[in-house]
């Protein structure tokens, strides 16, 4: 008997899931299948430029695995191009991860945005709105001040963002 197949984590799913060269029709093309971990693996260590041990890190796969999910996805991908093969990305064992690994996880990969600088350290522009359901007021933002830290010139409630 086998041991189970341990799922691999994915971060992304790929918002495309077939590929066909053009000038060969439908019913003339055969078909290559990438599974979802596949793309990932192509995705992390060709696209994103990790090295595989981070790679197998995101993926909680081992890096001898890594290595192999990722030379079956380069010879596959290799295969249909020059084969002139249509790719069909489906299946495999894989679970989601709940946090991505891009944006928002605390890893530096942010917009620039924050006490450090960048282009909207203060925050956008915008406005503050009243939290007073009566009264309703509106004033400009004032970059560097937080709209909660703000009370309201009319009724004196505390303001939100907008």
């Amino acid at each position: 008997m086998t041991r189970p197949k341990i799922p691999r984590t994915i971060t992304k799913k790929a918002k495309a899931t077939y590929f066909k060269p053009a000038n060969i029709p439908l019913s003339e093309l055969k078909e290559l299948i990438l599974c979802f971990e596949e793309i990932e693996a192509l995705r992390l260590a060709d696209f994103k430029g990790l090295k595989q041990e981070k790679a197998a890190k995101i993926m909680k796969i081992s890096r001898p695995t890594f290595q192999r999910v990722l030379s079956t996805a380069r010879l596959k991908v290799a295969k249909a191009l020059s084969e002139g093969k249509a790719i069909r990305i489906e299946g495999g064992e894989f679970i989601m991860s709940p946090r991505g690994f891009d944006r928002g996880t605390g890893r530096g990969r942010g917009l620039g945005r924050g006490r450090m600088g960048g282009p909207f350290a203060a925050g956008p522009a915008g406005a503050c709105i009243c939290t007073n359901p009566e009264c309703k007021n509106e004033m400009f933002h004032q970059a560097g001040v937080p709209c909660y830290q703000i009370k309201c010139p009319k009724c004196g409630s505390p303001m939100v963002r907008q």
